[in-house]
């Protein structure tokens, strides 16, 4: 690109109105008022919770049905003297090691969301017994009032 076709490219951006928003959305878009929230809902967080043990109980099965047969597959192909067993075998315990870490991370998932849930439950009753707790100190300011 030529430096007089630049200028001119620059000239004729410049002449553009702006047209930047940053970190929110259009005032006539989003509806609801929540723009910029993520909220997750129980439904739906169980429902992952759920995906996560169902993953984690399936997977656990069939993995372990194909261990059992990749590494019987392997013995047999050792013991007629095949160099493929050798690195059938090598498949197979890699393929162990790589579905323990998924299922360690399905179980975290599963694990982390039911912690969550029993957190926010305490926390929501802390926050109700703090609030009661206010609803009963301002009913004795309004008795002291005559109200």
């Amino acid at each position: 690109m030529a430096w007089n076709e630049w200028e001119q490219l620059k000239s004729a951006a410049a002449e553009q109105p702006a047209r930047m928003q940053l970190n929110q959305y259009p005032a006539d878009e989003g509806g609801d008022g929540t723009q910029g929230d993520l909220v997750v809902g129980h439904q739906d967080l169980e429902a992952v919770g759920k995906a996560a043990h169902d993953l984690f109980e399936d997977f656990m099965t069939y993995s372990g049905h194909a261990r059992a047969a990749s590494t019987a597959a392997a013995g047999g192909l050792k013991s007629e003297g095949f160099a493929v067993g050798s690195a059938l075998d090598h498949v197979t315990e890699r393929w162990s090691e790589q579905s323990k870490t998924l299922l360690d991370a399905c179980a975290h998932i599963s694990n982390h969301l039911r912690f969550t849930k029993n957190q926010h439950a305490g926390d929501d009753s802390y926050i109700s017994g703090t609030v009661s707790s206010i609803a009963l100190l301002d009913e004795g300011f309004d008795d002291r009032k005559g109200h």
